[in-house]
């Protein structure tokens, strides 16, 4: 019985330091790595897609950011969760499944025969910002007096990454700039009100998620009532149709408070 349970416990272990092996982590391909040293074109649509120098990836679209890139096993792992499956890798060529299951097919072209893609470890001149530098200015009776109600839209250095699929099936991380909303209302030649308005301020009424890649992307005058001015926040994520929209309430005293708007 204890011979049987040794030689049964024997196996077991055995086939456990069997299987722990053959699932040990692969290690990166140095030699896929240097290979696709260079800059890559799309065989059908002659497009430069990236150069790749280094550990890094440099997008021909200069709105996406650089990006490390590996090759363990047969999969080309750009950024931080992309894999993309190869199919077939030389000197100057390299075929693999994109994020839409497409096969892409590129070739490696003549570094001085290349104008269109520039090394920038930060591409500051191409981060974009949803709204531009953007005025209003209000006139409204309450109670039957006068108020002056502005609203300007000011784009920060503030930086929100988004990660999205460019139109080559590639994911990127694609970099904007936030903006800053400075809401003043005044009466009479007086300020009762005025306030920088930033995203974080709607923390409390947005799904931190969503807001850690939304920008605050507008502003506008909705209305005014017994309760106060109404100023509607639209806090959107980028190439998105998903918004959210809040409603800064300021009474006459100057106090302020947010719901989600109707």
């Amino acid at each position: 019985m204890n011979r049987l349970l040794i030689t049964i416990t024997s196996v077991v272990l055995a086939g456990m330091l069997w299987s722990c092996g053959n699932n040990a982590p692969q290690e990166e391909s140095r030699e896929a790595k240097a290979l696709l040293q260079g800059t890559w074109m799309d065989n059908e649509t002659e497009d430069v897609l990236f150069r790749m120098k280094g550990d890094t990836v440099y997008y021909a679209d200069s709105t996406s950011m650089p990006a490390y890139f590996k090759v363990v096993g047969d999969t080309l792992y750009i950024g931080k969760n992309a894999g993309y499956h190869i199919e077939k890798h030389t000197d100057h060529i390299l075929w693999f499944k994109n994020q839409n299951g497409e096969l892409m097919k590129l070739e490696k072209v003549d570094e001085e025969e290349l104008r269109d893609v520039e090394e920038k470890p930060q591409p500051e001149t191409t981060i974009q910002s949803l709204t531009g530098v953007l005025k209003r200015d209000t006139v409204v009776f309450k109670d039957g007096k006068r108020f002056h109600c502005y609203i300007a839209i000011n784009p920060t250095r503030y930086k929100v990454t988004y990660q999205t699929v460019n139109e080559d099936g590639l994911s990127v991380d694609e970099v904007f700039y936030d903006n800053i909303v400075n809401i003043c209302i005044v009466k009479d030649g007086y300020q009762i009100f005025k306030r920088d308005m930033h995203k974080k301020d709607y923390a409390g009424q947005v799904e931190n998620d969503f807001l850690e890649k939304a920008i605050l992307n507008d502003m506008n005058f909705k209305k005014v009532d017994a309760e106060g001015f109404h100023f509607t926040a639209s806090l959107c994520q980028p190439n998105g149709a998903s918004c959210y929209l809040v409603d800064n309430i300021i009474g006459e005293k100057g106090g302020i408070h947010f719901q989600l708007a109707e």
